[in-house]
C-alpha cells in the first residue's frame, strides 16, 4: 500500500506542467523584436535596445542595454554597419553566447539583397555606409528574410521548438503576402512569382499585361502595393536615405534628400537650393523620420507648399504596435499626402 501511494505521489508530481523560461530575444531595433515576437509567438519574450523613435545611428552603450545582452538567448541585430555600438554592448555583457558567429547570434540582413552600395569608400561623403544601405525593413520583401533568418536562430537556440517557429514563419510570410499584395492576388499567382517581380520593379507591368478571367490582373492588386498606385512614379523628397528600400518597392523617384549628405546637417544653402527644386520641379512630399528635426521639416513644407510626412521608422510608437501597423501607416500617410 506504501509503494502504491508513493508511485501515485510520483505520477502526480510528473504530471505537472512544468513552466518552460521563454526564449528571450533582444534585438538591436524594435523592428527586428516585432518580427521575432510574430515568428516566435508564446515561446519568445523580445524586446529591443533602440526605441522606435530613436536614431539607431546614435544610441548611446548604457550598463543596463548589457545587463539585457547578458541574459540573452538570442541577439539580433542588422549585421552591417549601422549598430556600431552592438559590440561593445556584447563585450560588456560577458554573454559569449550571442557573439558574431555563435549560435545566438542573429544577422537579420543576411540573403537581403543590399541597395546603394557605394563603389568606393569616401568619409567626405558624409555617413557612408560601407556594405549598403543598411535600413532594410522598410521593404516588406525584406522582413520576410528577416524573419526566415530569426527563425533560423530561433531553432539554433531552442531546437525543441523548431516546428513552432517553422508553423511561426509560415504564418508571418502568408501575413506579409496578403498584407502586399491583397489575398485575391496572391491566390491566383502566389508570392514565389510576385516577389521575384515586385523586387524587379516590374510587377506593375506585368499586372497590366496580363489577363485572368477576362480581366486585368492589376485590378486584382490589393494590399499595400494596391494602394500605393496612388503614389507609384510620383517625386518625392526625403530627410534621410532611410527609405530607399520602400522607395524602390513603391515606385517612387527620390529626387532630393534634405541632408546634402548622410549624417551631415544641412546649411542654409542648401535648404535654400533645395527649395528652389521643389518649387521649381513642383514636388508635392517630404518624407521624414520623426525622429528629425520636425522645426526644420516643417518650415521647408510651408515654403514651398509641399506636404511634410513625419512618421516613425520604428515599432512600440503610436500608430505602430507591430510591424504591420508600422507599415500601414506609411502607406496611408503617403496616400493621403499624394491624395490630398
Amino acid at each position: 500500500m506504501r509503494r502504491t501511494l508513493i508511485f501515485l505521489s510520483l505520477m502526480t508530481i510528473t504530471a505537472k506542467p512544468i513552466a518552460a523560461e521563454p526564449i528571450r530575444v533582444v534585438s538591436s531595433l524594435p523592428v527586428y523584436a516585432s518580427i521575432a515576437q510574430l515568428v516566435g509567438g508564446d515561446r519568445v519574450e523580445a524586446s529591443s535596445i533602440a526605441r522606435g523613435d530613436e536614431d539607431a545611428h546614435f544610441v548611446k552603450p548604457k550598463p543596463s542595454f548589457a545587463l539585457m545582452l547578458r541574459d540573452a538567448d538570442l541577439f539580433v541585430s542588422t549585421g552591417l554597419d549601422l549598430e556600431l555600438w552592438a559590440p561593445v554592448l556584447i563585450d560588456k555583457s560577458r554573454n559569449r553566447a550571442i557573439r558574431e558567429g555563435e549560435p545566438g547570434w542573429v544577422s537579420a540582413s543576411a540573403g537581403v539583397p543590399l541597395l546603394d552600395q557605394p563603389e568606393t569608400i569616401d568619409r567626405s561623403a558624409g555617413d557612408v555606409h560601407v556594405y549598403g544601405n543598411p535600413h532594410i525593413f522598410t521593404s516588406p520583401l525584406n522582413a520576410k528574410l528577416v524573419a526566415r533568418n530569426i527563425a533560423a536562430g530561433l531553432k539554433r537556440v531552442d531546437p525543441a521548438g523548431a516546428a513552432h517557429y517553422d508553423a511561426g514563419l509560415a504564418r508571418f510570410e502568408r501575413r506579409i503576402d496578403e498584407a502586399l499584395y491583397g489575398a485575391d492576388l496572391v491566390e491566383i499567382l502566389g508570392a514565389a512569382t510576385l516577389d521575384p517581380l515586385a523586387r524587379q520593379g516590374k510587377l506593375v507591368a506585368f499586372l497590366e499585361s496580363q489577363e485572368y478571367q477576362g480581366e486585368k490582373l492589376i485590378g486584382r492588386l490589393g494590399g499595400w502595393l494596391g494602394r500605393g498606385l496612388a503614389f507609384r512614379d510620383r517625386q518625392i523628397v526625403v530627410y534621410h536615405k532611410n527609405w530607399i528600400y520602400l522607395t524602390e518597392l513603391f515606385g517612387l523617384e527620390v529626387v532630393e534628400t534634405v541632408e546634402p549628405k548622410p549624417g551631415i546637417p544641412p546649411s542654409a544653402r542648401h535648404v535654400k537650393a533645395l527649395i528652389d527644386h521643389i518649387r521649381s520641379e513642383d514636388i508635392q512630399v517630404l518624407l521624414a523620420a520623426t525622429y528629425f528635426s520636425p522645426r526644420q521639416v516643417e518650415a521647408i513644407a510651408e515654403r514651398t507648399g509641399c506636404r511634410a510626412v513625419r512618421v516613425p521608422l520604428g515599432t512600440g510608437t503610436e500608430g505602430a504596435d507591430d510591424y504591420f501597423s508600422l507599415v500601414d501607416l506609411w502607406v496611408e500617410r503617403l496616400a493621403e499626402a499624394f491624395g490630398s
